[in-house]
């Protein structure tokens, strides 16, 4: 039996409009990140990765497609549904005007507006859960929350007569059901941001700007926070003593380290990483990567690992997504894609690796993906294929077919 994907993106759609413009940045995007995976993310600047990841903690309002955590819908968009019922409307115009003076001109017509409103009931009613969902999803599971916490209390409650004890657990009960009340699923999801200097208010002092999440969860308790502002400090190789400073005090690598402190004091389940690395110096890059994959193992962390540099990615994930132009065009495991790219443009990039040897530099050759040259979508259009298990490309039936054939012969 398939365990539930911890993160499920299906058919995301994120548009910006600007007058009559419209910017497909990320453009149906669709991959399932596992419990205790890190799948990495990669492109060139301006294909939508950090797009994909901000519209997954919802920083954007995505146009279209549903976002899963936990089996929960946390994000949807309903430019689709709507989508469908312009053309469900002008396919019923066009059946109406072909069935004027043909046999069975009523009947067709019937059938035809039949099949019209079973198609505008149905994406109606899409659009109702649609909208629901991106509402209420953190009502419904803080009621869930609260409903669970009264549930246990009352099992431990029952048959406690002594009046000390059972007042304690009813002042345990109540002070988890008020945070229970400010918790929010999104909670255990947390974003590194790219650049360390920017992400950090530089009017806050480490302290406050780690202790930010507990504060607004509901958490009162000073001492309490800071030992957990202490904890993550330690954690990320930090000291305590770095709480009173500001950020301007700290190099860039460290202030790396407070904002990933700042990402795991709520003990998420995800962690969106978006380019934790590009902004640090090379040496400072590989602490900050072994960092993350120590705490992944500690915390048990599922990490969306967003980057640029593949070596980084094939060295750190387990899956990785290779995205071209707003659309995902190549997925795979890491060892998988490295050892039979499929795609031209995965090609590309792998070509575009640099090694520490100069005999293989001098002979290195870099493809250069041309996207008009290599596909020919004018009349076999182009969706995301298994081309073998686990191994997704975007492709059509004539490229699905020849790289099923590659990786044959491959064998």
């Amino acid at each position: 039996m398939k365990t539930q994907p911890l993160l499920r993106v299906e058919h995301l759609c994120q548009y910006f409009r600007s007058g009559g413009a419209t910017l497909k940045a990320v453009d149906d995007v669709s991959f399932e990140i596992g419990k205790g995976e890190v799948f990495g993310l990669v492109g060139e600047s301006g294909c939508g990765k950090t797009t994909t990841g901000r519209s997954i903690i919802r920083l954007y309002d995505i146009t279209s497609g549903s976002v899963y955590f936990k089996g929960v819908r946390i994000a949807a968009g309903t430019d689709s549904y709507r989508n469908e019922v312009k053309r469900a409307k002008a396919e019923y115009k066009n059946a109406q005007k072909e069935a004027k003076g043909s046999e069975n001109a009523e009947k067709r017509k019937a059938e035809a507006e039949e099949k019209y409103h079973a198609a505008i009931k149905e994406q109606t009613e899409n659009i109702r859960s649609a909208v629901y969902d991106k509402k209420n999803f953190d009502k419904d599971y803080r009621a869930a929350r609260e409903k669970a916490i009264a549930e246990e209390y009352e099992k431990l409650l029952d048959g406690v007569t002594e009046e000390e004890k059972r007042a304690a657990l009813i002042k345990e009960k109540n002070e988890k059901i008020r945070l229970a009340k400010k918790s929010s699923i999104m909670n255990d999801i947390q974003m590194i941001f790219q650049d360390p200097i920017a992400s950090l208010d530089p009017r806050m002092t480490v302290r406050e700007i780690i202790a930010e999440g507990l504060v607004i969860r509901g958490i009162k308790d000073k001492k309490y926070i800071d030992e957990e502002v202490y904890r993550v400090l330690d954690l990320v190789g930090l000291r305590p003593e770095h709480a009173g400073r500001y950020p301007h005090e700290f190099s860039g690598g460290q202030r790396q380290r407070i904002g990933i402190a700042r990402a795991i004091i709520l003990n998420p389940e995800l962690i969106i990483a978006d380019e934790p690395i590009s902004a640090l110096d090379v040496s400072i890059q590989a602490q900050v990567i072994n960092l993350l994959n120590d705490l992944r193992k500690r915390l048990s962390l599922t990490i969306l690992f967003i980057a640029h540099d593949l070596s980084v990615v094939k060295y750190f994930s387990d899956r990785i997504g290779v995205m071209y132009f707003g659309k995902l065009v190549e997925l795979a495991t890491s060892d998988e894609l490295f050892s039979h790219p499929l795609h031209p443009y995965t090609k590309s990039l792998l070509s575009a690796i640099p090694l520490p040897d100069p005999a293989y530099e001098k002979l290195r050759k870099r493809i250069v993906y041309n996207p008009l040259a290599e596909h020919d979508y004018g009349t076999d259009k182009p969706v995301m294929r298994e081309v073998s298990p686990g191994h997704f490309v975007y492709c059509n039936e004539e490229e699905f077919n020849r790289y099923k054939k590659q990786l044959t012969e491959g064998e």
